[in-house]
């Protein structure tokens, strides 16, 4: 990962493509598929698969403009949550740009049905809020809910460490159709019919509820810039996120872009980043003065 410039928004190179390098701009019309993952791209060009835990970690960390470079069409699976990302952006740092901050501001309701699944984005004071309900016929997933209210510290304390989930039988399925290659017990949190099959056990008891808001925060960084609003997840999952998204955007009467004059003050404690390192536009506190 890497700067972008001011108002880039987060950029995808694919290197090593024929000796050359070719970006992919993260937007919800460069959405491709939503089965497994997010996937970016075009039917023609190189695509990047498994972005969302790479775009929730520099959206809850409050980056706005980065690069990322795979050498790759899938963004690596890590541990299956955002926690490698959150510490690889510690570590280099973050800078501040000149410039306002400028987020969507969601005005009206909007709302998606996809069979059982529904998802709403509404107006909201308060920042921007995340509220996930999962209903799994897995007994031992269940029925599930978390709330979270996005800010840096309580992305990477509440949501960064949540890891990609499913059941034994659905593992079995996807491998045999040639996808989940590389998932094992060390990035994924499997379950069979009557309990949990991870030795080291769930990091949070709500884990699965909370990796879904991670995935709902990665996928909804596709607006381009963050979002003031609350969003609700019933049943959903990528397809049903992009779809509420791109909703959202296609009525021009839904939303608004508006600036933090809190955005023209600079980071306190930052650290500058040199090349090859994590960079871009940090947000003040959440729940910024907006006009």
């Amino acid at each position: 990962m890497g700067p972008a410039p001011v108002d880039a928004g987060f950029i995808f190179v694919r290197t090593g493509l024929d000796g050359s390098d070719r970006e992919v701009v993260a937007t919800a019309d460069a959405v491709i598929a939503t089965e497994f993952a997010t996937v970016l791209g075009d039917r023609e060009g190189p695509l990047v698969s498994t972005a969302e835990h790479v775009l929730a970690a520099l959206r809850g960390m409050g980056v706005d403009n980065a690069t990322i470079e795979v050498d790759g069409a899938e963004v690596p699976i890590m541990d299956g949550s955002a926690a490698a990302f959150v510490a690889a952006i510690d570590q280099a740092g973050i800078v501040t740009q000149p410039g306002v901050r400028r987020f969507i501001q969601v005005l009206k309701p909007v709302q998606v049905k996809i069979g059982e699944s529904v998802g709403e984005l509404r107006p909201f004071a308060g920042g921007f809020r995340t509220e996930v309900e999962i209903d799994f016929t897995n007994q031992v997933i269940g029925r599930q809910t978390f709330t979270f209210d996005l800010s840096p510290e309580g992305f990477r304390r509440e949501v960064a460490r949540a890891r990609t989930f499913g059941c034994m039988s659905d593992v079995a399925r996807l491998w045999g159709a040639g996808f989940a290659l590389g998932a094992s017990f060390d990035n994924t949190v499997v379950f069979d019919e009557a309990r949990l099959l991870n030795a080291e056990g769930l990091r949070y008891a709500d884990e699965c509820a909370r990796h879904k808001v991670l995935d709902v925060i990665g996928d909804l960084a596709l607006a381009g810039l963050p979002l003031l609003g609350s969003y609700r997840s019933v049943r959903g999952g990528h397809k049903l996120n992009n779809a509420v998204l791109k909703a959202l955007l296609a009525d021009r009467s839904a939303w608004r872009v508006v600036e933090s004059e809190t955005a023209r003050r600079p980071a306190r404690g930052h650290v500058e980043a040199g090349a090859g390192t994590v960079a871009g536009l940090v947000a003040p506190a959440y729940g910024p003065d907006v006009s």
